[in-house]
């Protein structure tokens, strides 16, 4: 479409002046491009060498100009924004009020560079109170931006109705676009800069300035992320050296956290990510909770003050605090995703940086801010050391001098005579025309000749900085370490270290030993290892777990929270569950129905054992052994894919069930024991290697009645710990019990009668261990095994622990040293 001159009128034609042919679609595509580059470099992105965009600059410049520096009193805000919007921006008093806010608020730049007094919003999304109520200054540090802006430093151009002269760029001793970031949306571009810590800022910039080839490398270990001002935790650094490298990435930051363990556990939440709106994230988080999509939370509190952030989130007595907190991090804001877009204006077009391309665009605005600052600086020494040597000539020459002026008609008389006789420029007899009698003084004298020493050596050192190589550079240097002295701080930001590869949420779990209870009855629990104190033999223990009247623990383990938890079951199947998956409660809890952990169990089906695994290595096999004697070996590396409907284990007849799984490498021995004190001890690969759905191979023979109640490896030096299910227990040494062959009826391993009941099995016990015990009654002892004496195969032991009538021992497990 065209738009032709001949469709305006001819009286119109004088109204609207020049007419011109001109496509539409190509006057669109003009204007639209204009508009463009107006919206780019004077409004939306910053600039990188003072990091400001240009409402910002408007803002400080103006506060500086108007005298509120930070050791002035407060002023108005209005009047502030009153100041900017008559002089320098004509634009919305509330753009340039919300971005005075926003340069005031210590939760959203790591160093402010306003100093409000008043209400200027909250990290709960609080507006600030209205601009006449509120009232500012510029802070201490926002000075470094502006120092040296009247020494010729940055250029200036008209303001907008060309009355005044406002800078292009800021002087910026302060590396302004790095340790407070920005963001903005152009047309079609934005920019998302993180800050950063002022100290590794500068450290980092002194690197570059010693030795500009350093590499992204070396530059991390000093910057090794962003520093938010409301600190939190960045998971990952693949993640930020790819943005680094590339100016574009996104990095995982996620909230401060810790567990406080009570009557009832709670998550506390110290530092929240940056950004986040926190009334906001609270309201989600309570939908959520309410939703029935977040479980195991019964409380949610906001007990955060002026000292910083407290968020309470109570837990229920049988929640899992890892769980409940990775639930937390995955549906709510306590973790977010914080896209970094290196986008800023250089020469006023936009680019977008890597790390070391903003440190050297900010080195190189230094060294032409210095440069300028030295050149300004010289030349009015210069002009003022000219004046100088004018009035000394003319004090040597006094007599003269004031016969020439009094001699004189007229000042311009007196400045041509003082021109020629005495050999004075014009500015020098200017000087002299104007200068006091108290000059002529001996002490104004020295005076003079003091200024002229100093001036003079002012113009060497001057003369030095623009000249000699790398004099300019070390006052840089000089500038800057001054700078981290004053302003410079401690990290807030909380980086974890994953190396080259991703950190994933297990990695923030704490490593830590577990002891793990399994019931007959199917409730499984675990509970820090401290939480039993070690007690002399034959006491009666303290609770461990309050059962049911007709259930009792079956087994008891010892894992950490990053180890895998190997379940069978009756149907020779195997599930997986990680440490941490394990419900944590109070020493004397029943603990979580595991039917409720391994959901896919099928009906009736029930775990009758269990195992921790820290690797899937192949060159380990677990050695399976069942109740009715049966042994076999499979290739650890087979159960290395976990499933949630789990998979074959073993398989066993209907008669029979897994007493114990072994994981061994083949080089030890197998011992097994029965309920009647038979053990049986072979060779570990006597029982060859099998596939997962295999049966096995008779292990032992039993007697009739008779069955297996435990099986551990034994190798040469070991000491084996035996108890009876009265309380009855000793340690022997290994050789006591002699090798036979497989599917041998065994030798006796304890004298057991109607006062020591059962044998509950036969374990190996290192020196300095401690030995837990527990009973059917959920009671529990913690002992040394120093306590235990030593004593032959064919004895019963001595009393290790008292236990009430019909109570008996049902399982144990030895606590490594």
């Amino acid at each position: 479409m065209i738009l032709k001159a001949e469709s305006i009128p001819d009286e119109g034609r004088e109204e609207h002046g020049e007419v011109l042919d001109r496509d539409v679609v190509d006057e669109l595509k003009t204007s639209y491009l204009t508009y463009s580059m107006s919206v780019i470099v004077g409004r939306a992105l910053p600039d990188v060498r003072d990091g400001l965009k240009p409402v910002h600059r408007r803002i400080l410049y103006s506060m500086y100009e108007s005298g509120l520096t930070s050791k002035r009193p407060y002023r108005k805000s209005a009047r502030v924004v009153g100041e900017v919007l008559g002089k320098y921006h004509p634009h919305g008093d509330a753009a340039v009020y919300d971005t005075l806010v926003r340069m005031a608020q210590p939760f959203s730049m790591r160093y402010p560079l306003v100093d409000g007094q008043g209400n200027f919003g909250s990290l709960d999304g609080d507006s600030a109170a209205a601009m006449r109520y509120t009232e500012a200054r510029l802070s201490k540090i926002a000075e470094e931006m502006l120092v040296d802006i009247e020494e010729e430093t940055v250029d200036f151009v008209p303001n907008y109705d060309g009355t005044l002269k406002e800078p292009t760029v800021l002087p910026a001793r302060l590396p302004n676009l790095l340790v407070n970031g920005t963001t903005g949306i152009a047309v079609g571009m934005a920019t998302s800069m993180p800050p950063h810590n002022l100290r590794e800022v500068v450290d980092a910039l002194l690197l570059v300035l010693d030795n500009p080839e350093a590499d992204l490398r070396e530059i991390m270990n000093i910057i090794p992320g962003p520093d938010f001002p409301t600190g939190g935790i960045i998971v990952g650094k693949a993640p930020i050296m790819e943005a680094y490298h590339t100016g574009r990435g996104r990095i995982r930051v996620r909230a401060k956290t810790r567990l406080e363990v009570g009557k009832r556990s709670r998550i506390v939440v110290e530092e929240i990510p940056y950004q986040v709106n926190k009334a906001n994230m609270l309201e989600k988080m309570a939908e959520l909770i309410k939703a029935g999509d977040l479980q195991g939370i019964v409380d949610l509190r906001d007990e955060s003050d002026k000292e910083g952030v407290r968020i309470v989130i109570e837990l229920g007595r049988d929640a899992n605090a890892e769980i409940v907190l990775r639930n937390l991090f995955a549906h709510t804001d306590l973790e977010v995703t914080y896209s970094i877009i290196n986008l800023a204006l250089v020469n006023n077009e936009p680019r977008v940086l890597s790390l070391k391309e903003l440190l050297k665009h900010f080195l190189d605005h230094r060294r032409q801010v210095v440069r300028r600052r030295t050149e300004y600086r010289l030349r009015k020494s210069r002009e003022r050391l000219h004046i100088l040597e004018g009035l000394r000539l003319a004090i040597e020459k006094i007599d003269e001098t004031i016969k020439i002026i009094r001699s004189s008609s007229s000042p311009e008389e007196a400045r041509g005579r003082l021109m020629e006789r005495i050999g004075l420029s014009e500015r020098q007899a200017n000087a002299v025309l104007q200068m006091q009698l108290q000059r002529l003084t001996a002490l104004e004298r020295g005076k003079l000749e003091g200024e002229i020493e100093e001036l003079t050596r002012t113009i060497r050192e001057l003369t030095e900085i623009l000249q000699v190589p790398g004099r300019l550079e070390q006052v840089i240097r000089e500038e800057l370490v001054e700078l981290k002295k004053r302003y410079g701080d401690e990290r807030r930001t909380q980086i974890i270290e994953g190396g080259e590869e991703e950190v994933t949420d297990e990695d923030l779990i704490q490593r830590k030993d577990l002891v793990i209870s399994l019931t007959a009855g199917g409730y499984v629990k675990s509970i820090t290892l401290d939480a039993y104190r070690s007690q002399r033999r034959g006491g009666k223990g303290v609770r461990g777990v309050r059962t049911k009247e007709e259930d009792h623990v079956t087994h008891l383990f010892i894992a950490s929270t990053h180890d895998y938890i190997l379940f069978f079951t009756d149907k020779g199947k195997v599930y997986w569950l990680k440490g941490y998956q394990i419900p944590e409660t109070p020493r004397g809890a029943r603990g979580k129905p595991l039917i409720q952990l391994l959901r896919c169990l099928d009906p009736g089906e029930v775990v009758t054992t269990a195992i921790p695994v820290e690797s899937f290595s192949k060159d380990e096999a677990l050695a399976f052994v069942t109740q009715k004697g049966t042994v076999k070996r499979t290739s650890l590396e087979e159960f290395s894919r976990p499933r949630t409907t789990g998979i074959r284990a073993l398989l066993l007849d209907e008669d029979d069930t897994l007493i114990s799984v072994l994981k061994g490498t083949g080089e030890s021995d197998i011992l097994i024991a029965t309920r009647w004190a038979q053990a049986v001890r072979f060779p570990e690969r006597e029982a060859r290697c099998m596939g997962r759905a295999a049966r096995g191979v008779r292990g032992v023979r039993l007697a009739k009645g008779d069955e297996v109640v435990s099986a551990t490896l034994v190798s040469p030096g070991d000491t084996l710990f035996s108890v009876t299910e009265y309380g009855y227990g000793k340690l022997t040494r290994e050789g006591d019990y002699r090798r036979t062959r497989r599917g041998a009826k065994g030798v006796i391993a304890a004298k057991i009668n109607m006062q020591t009941g059962g044998l509950v099995g036969v374990e190996v016990c290192p020196p300095e261990s401690d030995i837990l015990l527990s009973t059917d009654k959920g009671m529990v002892i913690r002992i040394p095994s120093s306590d235990v004496p030593l004593y032959g195969r064919n004895s019963r032991g001595v009393r290790i622990m008292r236990v009430d009538e019909g109570e008996k021992i049902t399982d144990f497990t030895i606590l490594p040293p």
